[in-house]
């Protein structure tokens, strides 16, 4: 029926023996690493018959604490990926000056640029942050779970998806070379006809159906699930920020996939939405894209914010300054991030009115944020401060985001950012703010909540180790691209001809350096503390004197989170039902209902990574297989009734006696 290459192309698509990168020895040796140490993975969860425990409590879990850790588990990987490219980038633009070319071939950096922006924005900050909200949001609001538990389960398979479509780029093929929002024309077929802009496409859409998803859950878990008495405007701070950032997530991410699939259309069907024939326009896709774009980056620093907030109230032993402010700031930075995402593009040539309307809003989201700082800093005010790791990353994050602040208003200048634009200034400020604010707020956040999580604090040695090596790497690694972006260095650039400007990247590589002695230290914090766990373990199940709700369940929770759903009286409720009394209601235990696991959610990703794999590669039958399979498991979920059981009132006592009695003992 086929001749012998129709046969192979029908079965293998684009997909040759020359899609292995088997001529880059970089990647070579990355490869035989990853395979090793997949395979010593795979023969230690084997060893110790660690496959049933695994598959039952971890990955076909609905329990939110457990999806939230998974998230995180997640977003950690995925940085030391990320990092792994920075380390490359700054290693290329310490050595490739004049002669010198360097180690990377300029195609290969490229990718490694493209591939360090998408990985650190949708594969560390947004599982990050979507973890602690999956973990602390019902926890906070006095709920057993979120409203839809087995699309919570989804959601974070469907990221995991994401990651590991991106992740195949590295060894099959290669990944985009267009810069993380991969631009038109150069994301176009003309320009970029190879795979990596489709892997770029598909990788985005399938972890992006993850975080809508998750955003709408969250939104309803918030609104319809606090426990009785809890207001909006009793809310904790996190909570709040949280709601502010999904709703941002369900406005913004369908804008996302709305353009990917535009653009999408532009490669695959031949369509013309974002050429300059036929009545397309490339600037459309910049607009799209920074629509969704800007507000993604308070997607990003809200719930940082949230962790702050209650890491500044709990080591200062007071009540947050100004809770009203903070709600109503909060509310404003959502809404106005809508309302900036001009000044991306201030160069793009709209005229001196469009300019000026984007950088009198970009100065005015300054105001709120402002208002933050100022609270947290009256709430230290005369406070108890205690310096524990939480508090000194907050420290940190408030003087470093200030300077970010500060070089952002700068920017917000239409005059100044025609001069800036596209220079490593610009580069030094990002990274200013997402270090200095989104970074800093989740290892601030995993120090705090992880005896929550697990019964046991942190090191705190190691903890400060990695502080201090975080926050003097990253001065020392950001501040000489803030005098380079000011000298007219533009950004990209896998090769430098003036050698004066040298020292300048030799700096930051010996930054980045010291960042990696940050991470180290976090890992080692991470394996110290898990053999010290005797030793570092507290089961009041509130180590750090915590003022929310979710300190008064034991530490870690039981399934089912509280054996009574609390009744609230004020914001600080934790430290509200201390003060007041805090016992158990007298009508006795009754049976809980909780959710069954599933493993729906883990075979629906699988089936997408083959789908977008067919995308990417045109391989049609798989295309056709993947989705068919798809359907035909959502269904079959769909009409499996049999997924709820009941924790009887019994076994519901005599958990909550047994922790009674633990937590007797400890006092």
């Amino acid at each position: 029926m086929f001749s012998n290459p129709d046969l192979l192309k029908f079965i293998f698509g684009r997909l040759t023996l020359e899609a292995i990168p088997y001529h880059e020895p970089i990647l070579i040796v990355t490869f035989i690493g990853v395979m090793l140490g997949g395979l010593a993975l795979l023969g230690v969860i084997t060893y110790f018959k660690f496959w049933g425990p695994l598959w039952r409590d971890w990955i076909t879990s609905v329990d939110h604490k457990k999806i939230g850790i998974m998230y995180i588990i997640l977003a950690i990987i995925m940085l030391l990926r990320g990092f792994s490219d920075a380390v490359l980038m700054r290693a290329q633009q310490a050595l490739a000056f004049g002669e010198n070319e360097g180690f990377l071939p300029p195609h290969h950096y490229d990718q490694i640029f493209t591939a360090h922006g998408v990985i650190m924005i949708f594969f560390v900050a947004m599982p990050f942050v979507t973890g602690f909200m999956n973990f602390v949001v019902p926890l906070q609001i006095g709920a057993r779970d979120v409203s839809f538990p087995f699309l919570n389960n989804f959601s974070f398979w469907m990221t995991t998806a994401g990651a590991i479509i991106i992740m195949l780029s590295l060894f099959i093929g290669e990944f985009a070379r267009t810069g993380w929002l991969a631009y038109p024309p150069l994301s176009g077929a003309a320009y970029s006809p190879g795979v990596g802009v489709d892997y770029y496409l598909w990788g985005l859409q399938v972890a992006g159906v993850g975080t809508t998803l998750s955003g709408i859950n969250l939104i309803a878990t918030i609104v319809k699930m606090r426990a009785p008495g809890m207001t909006f405007m009793k809310m904790p701070i996190f909570t709040w920020t949280s709601l502010c950032t999904n709703v941002l997530i369900v406005a913004t991410f369908p804008i996302l996939t709305a353009t990917l699939a535009l653009l999408s259309l532009d490669r695959y069907v031949g369509t013309n939405f974002f050429t300059n024939d036929l009545g397309g326009n490339p600037m459309m896709y910049i607009n799209l894209i920074w629509i969704w774009g800007h507000p993604e980056v308070y997607i990003l620093v809200l719930p940082a914010f949230g962790i702050f907030s209650e890491v500044v109230a709990t080591f200062c032993g007071k009540r947050l300054f100004g809770y009203a402010s903070m709600v109503y700031a909060t509310c404003v930075i959502m809404i106005l991030s809508y309302l900036v995402w001009l000044h991306h593009f201030f160069t793009m040539g709209s005229g001196a009115s469009v300019n000026a309307f984007f950088g009198i809003t970009t100065m005015i989201i300054s105001i709120p944020t402002g208002a933050k700082i100022f609270n947290w800093l009256f709430t230290m005010y005369r406070g108890r401060i205690r310096y524990e790791v939480p508090m000194l990353w907050t420290v940190g994050f408030m003087v470093t985001f200030v300077i970010g602040g500060m070089t952002g208003v700068m920017l917000a200048v239409p005059p100044a950012d025609f001069v800036l634009h596209n220079s490593l200034f610009l580069i030094a400020h990002f990274h200013n703010v997402i270090i200095g604010g989104v970074l800093f707020g989740l290892l601030a956040g995993v120090n705090y909540w992880f005896p929550k999580a697990f019964g046991f604090k942190l090191d705190p040695f190691w903890g400060k180790m990695s502080f201090w090596f975080w926050l003097i790497g990253f001065y020392i690694a950001f501040m000489p691209l803030y005098v380079l972006g000011l000298m007219g260095v533009t950004r990209r650039l896998s090769h430098i001809e003036d050698p004066s400007l040298q020292i300048w990247f030799v700096t930051a590589a010996v930054g980045v350096a010291l960042i990696a002695c940050g991470i180290a230290s976090f890992i080692i914090q991470l394996v110290v503390s898990f053999r010290k766990r005797e030793e570092l373990r507290d089961v009041t199940g509130d180590p750090w004197n915590g003022r929310t709700l979710e300190w008064s369940t034991s530490s870690p929770p039981p399934d089912y989170n509280f054996a009574f759903t609390p009744v609230v009286h004020d914001h600080d409720s934790w430290y509200d039902m201390k003060n007041r009394g805090y016992g158990r209601p007298l009508q006795g235990f009754k049976p809980i209902h909780m959710p069954k696991n599933t493993g729906a959610g883990a075979i629906l990703s699988t089936l997408s990574v083959a789908l977008a794999f067919g995308l990417i590669w045109y391989i049609w039958w798989l295309v056709a297989v993947s989705f068919v399979a798809i359907l035909a498991v959502a269904i079959i979920h769909t009409f499996n009734y049999n997924r709820d059981f009941y924790i009887s009132a019994e076994d519901v006592s005599a958990e909550e006696t047994r922790r009674t009695e633990l937590l007797a003992r400890q006092v």
